[in-house]
């Protein structure tokens, strides 16, 4: 059975997921969600796809999930891959994706939603300034972590990687200068290399030159 990824574009914490399907080799596909037209806030979304009014959401079958962890390890549950290679490190796995959805993927998510879709006169700047330095903090520690190392845990691709990664790769603006942080330009490059690796705008539909 073909699972479904209600998803859209912009949506880091959709890459996460999508890219996840994409790199397990399950049969899998897109579901457009019309976030920036409203889709998430409507009763019918919360209703029939997520009580939350998010994205992503993966169906299989009777099986509805949101939460791009937890729809992480129900694909590592299916595919046997990206959950680390022993008990230690699957808890350093989930260290890590619980780390980058506190730390990091919330702040460049919120701060590029600041700095790129809302209209230029209403974006907060003091907040956007602060995200930013928090950011800062978090490349840090990233950066340094993965200093001598491939991947985030281990040997190999896992869920700390393609949570961590979830917005790097957008090229709006939102403080990030992968140059900055060698070790986290040379990881991103190794991911990208990966065969099966899309860019988020590739990979699910959705992208900002649709509502240009």
């Amino acid at each position: 059975m073909t699972l479904k990824l209600h998803c859209f574009g912009e949506s880091g914490n959709s890459y996460k997921a999508a890219l996840a399907l994409e790199l397990s080799g399950l049969d899998w596909e897109p579901v457009f969600v019309d976030f920036f037209g409203g889709a998430t806030r409507t009763p019918e979304y919360r209703q029939l796809i997520n009580e939350l009014g998010e994205a992503p959401v993966l169906e299989d079958g009777d099986m509805r999930l949101s939460q791009s962890g937890v729809i992480q390890q129900y694909i590592t549950d299916r595919c046997g891959r990206f959950g680390g290679a022993d008990e230690a490190a699957r808890y350093e796995v989930l260290r890590w994706v619980l780390w980058d959805n506190h730390k990091l993927s919330s702040m460049a998510g919120m701060t590029r939603f600041l700095m790129n879709f809302l209209a230029e006169d209403k974006r907060p700047h003091e907040v956007i300034a602060f995200n930013q330095g928090r950011l800062t903090t978090a490349y840090g520690v990233l950066d340094a972590h993965l200093a001598g190392r491939e991947w985030i845990v281990g040997d190999d691709i896992t869920n700390a990687d393609l949570s961590c990664c979830g917005y790097l790769y957008y090229p709006e603006p939102f403080g990030f200068d992968r140059t900055a942080w060698p070790n986290i330009d040379a990881w991103l490059t190794r991911l990208s290399e990966t065969p099966g690796w899309k860019h988020p705008y590739d990979l699910m539909p959705g992208n900002p030159s649709d509502r240009a």
